[in-house]
């Protein structure tokens, strides 16, 4: 399955609007077809909290659909499945409670985001549990990424545990290519 950029609609009358945030049977349509597990919601109060690059392992793979439900990210998807043509690429797109738009992660991507405003809210649901024994990531300011982070001036918070990731030279992927390349993001 590909990244989608996800853009839910809105029906909008002077009392404000209301949305479907996720219809199964629509999303299998635009070709989302998980079963999704779990609920996972962060607050992140400063500007520059960058939380990711993370995925989980097979058998415990997770894919993502992730929202922001208050504030503004950058969300990004790096291509991490072994043997793929755009192994170590990104695509990335700014979410926004305002815009309303989710980015679908599928498993063999590392995913992660950082926040544009302070006390931003992200929501996402996620197809398996989580397993502390199958988590990991990547260092996100790795030079092999290159990541273009919109970074504040005073640079981003990052939490210990993830300033201990590895970088891609160092990681052997758990993934395997699924014929699907990383192609940009339609919007």
């Amino acid at each position: 399955m590909p990244v989608k950029l996800l853009k839910p609609k809105r029906f909008e009358d002077p009392r404000g609007w209301f949305v479907e945030t996720y219809n199964q049977r629509r999303y299998v349509e635009l070709g989302v077809d998980v079963e999704f597990r779990q609920d996972n919601h962060s607050l992140s109060r400063p500007v520059g909290v960058i939380r990711g690059l993370h995925f989980q392992a097979p058998p415990y793979a997770q894919a993502k659909l992730v929202r922001c439900i208050r504030g503004r990210i950058w969300d990004v998807a790096v291509d991490i499945r072994a043997g793929s043509p755009t192994y170590g690429g990104h695509v990335s797109a700014e979410l926004t409670a305002d815009n309303g738009h989710q980015l679908f992660v599928p498993a063999g991507f590392a995913h992660g985001f950082v926040t544009l405003e302070p006390d931003t809210e992200v929501e996402y649901k996620v197809n398996a549990f989580y397993d502390r024994d199958s988590e990991g990531g990547l260092i996100w300011n790795d030079p092999t990424l290159a990541l273009p982070w919109p970074l504040p001036p005073g640079g981003p918070v990052v939490s210990d545990k993830d300033l201990l990731l590895p970088g891609l030279a160092e990681f052997r992927s758990p993934f395997a290519y699924d014929g699907v390349p990383l192609e940009p993001l339609q919007e």
